[in-house]
């Protein structure tokens, strides 16, 4: 099996892990460094959540969010803007044979734990809970 397949059960391999993680960092400098001249990344604050790696290390996935969650639609197409800059400068600065081609898509992490927190805090389910504690066997210690 080479070294930049998937682990068996589907986990991504050391390798895509560890030049994912490069490439994170890598893109997290640039933003935040404000080496992009463009007005509407100027203006943000951008995040570099995580980025995914496919097992050929060709492509990586950026995930970013702005501060806030403000304006999404228009920092995507400002990076989508810059990207064979950042594919670029991302070259530079993460030693790999090849540069991978980079695309940007908002990181949804955050909306879906919230999601799970409000729903596992709603009435309903708290009920549900409350309801299945109460026909528990009771065990003397």
């Amino acid at each position: 099996m080479s070294r930049t397949h998937h682990q068996p059960g589907g986990e991504p391999s050391q390798r895509m892990l560890r030049v994912a993680e490069l490439v994170r960092h890598g893109a997290a400098q640039l933003l935040a460094r404000g080496e992009i001249n463009d007005p509407v990344l100027e203006k943000h604050v951008v995040t570099v959540s995580r980025v995914k790696m496919s097992p050929d290390l060709k492509l990586a996935t950026v995930y970013v969010m702005p501060l806030g969650g403000a304006d999404e639609p228009e920092v995507l197409a400002a990076l989508d803007r810059h990207r064979k800059f950042l594919r670029g400068e991302l070259a530079h600065k993460v030693n790999l044979k090849f540069a991978p081609e980079v695309r940007f898509r908002i990181d949804d992490t955050f909306d879906n734990a919230s999601r799970i927190d409000a729903l596992l805090n709603s009435e309903r389910v708290q009920r549900d809970l409350s309801a299945r504690a109460e026909d528990a066997p009771k065990t003397d210690l």
